[in-house]
């Protein structure tokens, strides 16, 4: 298998599937010299698993992976324009496509690229850093969700949530894929949004002010309202389910906040403005959601 865009969650997912023993290969672009020289640990708690450099598979380009059974893509989307160039040297006749990314679009992306019978899209419910190219730290191991694109679950996602508990990660099925992104826009969207909005700030300090915790909640609501538009129930208590899971994290910065702080681009579209649109087509009212989408439009590089 190949791991497309080894950052913190295809490092820390690829070395996780390894070490229990999958013929895993990364497409990196950079860090290469600092992994294959000393492979890849990751530290949870006082826990410490490192993949030797033996075993650490990176390479400069996909056309040197060549076809894989599985291509697990974790670049973040806002380089999906090159998913076109970088995927075709991976696909064989029966590769599966599995995407490990956030927001939505790119389900349907890839499978207007590569057709919607290879396309399984995954969620990733974890708090993971990359400190350094071969360093990843575990603040929360979270689970994985996984869901067939356009269709119920099949013998093949079985196989793969399989293949990531054989790994050690929690990891199932669903039957629903679009709801299951529904779902995980409710903590991605205030949480990856007021952090940045907040100017810079990790989540325990949203959720220590009651201003930033009540806009938090109301915008999670949004989320909810939004879904239901689409014929998904998402019961209120899961926002208290998050808050709980979110207080549990401690001062954790999440992903976009991190490509914020470092200049890079931040994932804007595919969390706040895809879902924008989608509810707006729907009928569904977001104020929140639409001013925290122009605040950040205003804030990050690629909308400055």
């Amino acid at each position: 298998m190949a791991i497309v865009g080894a950052g913190a969650v295809g490092t820390y997912y690829g070395a996780r599937l390894a070490l229990a023993g999958a013929d895993v290969h990364f497409f990196a672009r950079s860090g290469l010299e600092q992994l294959r020289a000393r492979g890849i640990t990751i530290r949870d708690g006082a826990s410490v698993q490192a993949l030797p450099p033996e075993k650490t598979h990176v390479y400069a380009t996909t056309g040197e992976i060549g076809p894989v059974d599985v291509a697990i893509i974790t670049l973040k989307n806002t380089a999906n324009d090159r998913l076109a160039l970088l995927l075709p040297p991976l696909i064989g006749p029966q590769t599966v496509i599995l995407t490990l990314q956030n927001g939505l679009g790119s389900d349907e992306l890839l499978a207007s690229l590569f057709g919607a019978g290879r396309i399984v899209g995954g969620l990733a419910f974890v708090a993971v850093v990359r400190e350094a190219p071969c360093e990843i730290r575990v603040y929360t191991a979270g689970y994985v969700t996984m869901g067939e694109f356009k269709k119920a679950q099949s013998a093949r996602l079985s196989e793969l949530v399989a293949l990531f508990c054989r790994a050690g990660v929690d990891c199932s099925g669903v039957d629903n894929l679009d709801e299951a992104r529904w779902r995980k826009l409710i903590w991605n969207v205030p949480f990856n949004g007021l952090t940045i909005a907040g100017g810079g700030v990790t989540t325990d300090r949203i959720l220590d002010s009651p201003e930033t915790d009540c806009e938090a909640r109301a915008l999670m609501g949004e989320i909810i309202g939004a879904a239901a538009r689409f014929g998904y129930v998402i019961p209120p208590s899961f926002i208290d389910a998050q808050i709980a899971h979110t207080r549990r994290m401690g001062a954790y910065s999440p992903s976009s906040l991190l490509d914020y702080l470092a200049g890079r681009e931040v994932e804007v579209e595919a969390i706040w403005g895809e879902p924008l649109r989608r509810a707006r087509a729907a009928g569904a009212a977001m104020p929140r959601l639409e001013r925290l989408y122009a605040r950040l439009k205003e804030l990050t590089p690629r909308h400055r």
